[in-house]
């Protein structure tokens, strides 16, 4: 007989990261709720790697100190311990010298929309906001080619609404200095054929 996995109903960040659940999902802490992640479906993740590589190879090209991370816990500073949230990618240009549980000063987080969860992922990114180091976030569509932009402005405050990015349009990171058109993130990807 196998043993039901149980699930605590309330933690704190230290007792999330101590926690170790059976299967190798992938969890988030909300609110001090976990929450277990469905795995990515194909144009998911496919948009992932595209954007993951094409961001590693800019860095590199540019001789950057900054790095692409895959899935990385992140903690907003707003109720700090009872959250980490897992963004698709994230850009640091930190440090590399002690193993972190969190990324502690993510210049850039990606989201990639998802059909089944795009209310839990919006409100990632808006807890991401909280986030002092977070210049932009870029939140990726997965069923139409398309991306909206959060920057923030000059005086440090984030914008009412993301700038909308339309096929034939063109994504801007200015915290890395990185353009590429917005369809060469979808290029393996059946988007990429509509």
């Amino acid at each position: 007989m196998t043993a039901a996995l149980k699930i605590p109903v309330r933690m704190t960040v230290a007792e999330f990261l101590a926690w170790n659940p059976p299967g190798g999902q992938t969890w988030q802490l909300v609110d001090g709720e976990p929450q277990a992640m469905a795995p990515a479906n194909r144009t998911h993740g496919a948009i992932q790697n595209e954007l993951g590589s094409l961001l590693r190879n800019h860095l590199a090209e540019r001789g950057s100190a900054c790095t692409v991370v895959t899935t990385p816990g992140v903690i907003p500073h707003v109720q700090a311990d009872t959250n980490m949230r897992v963004p698709d990618l994230a850009v640091t240009c930190s440090a590399y010298e002690n193993e972190e549980a969190a990324l502690t000063d993510p210049v850039l987080l990606v989201e990639i929309l998802s059909p089944s969860n795009q209310a839990e992922t919006w409100a990632n990114v808006w807890a991401h906001t909280t986030i002092p180091s977070v210049h932009e976030i870029l939140s990726m569509k997965t069923t139409a080619v398309g991306a909206e932009l959060l920057r923030r402005n000059a005086d440090r405050t984030w914008p009412k609404q993301p700038v909308r990015i339309e096929a034939g349009g063109e994504v801007a990171l200015e915290s890395i200095g990185f353009r590429v058109p917005l369809t060469a993130l979808y290029r393996t990807t059946r988007l990429a054929r509509s």
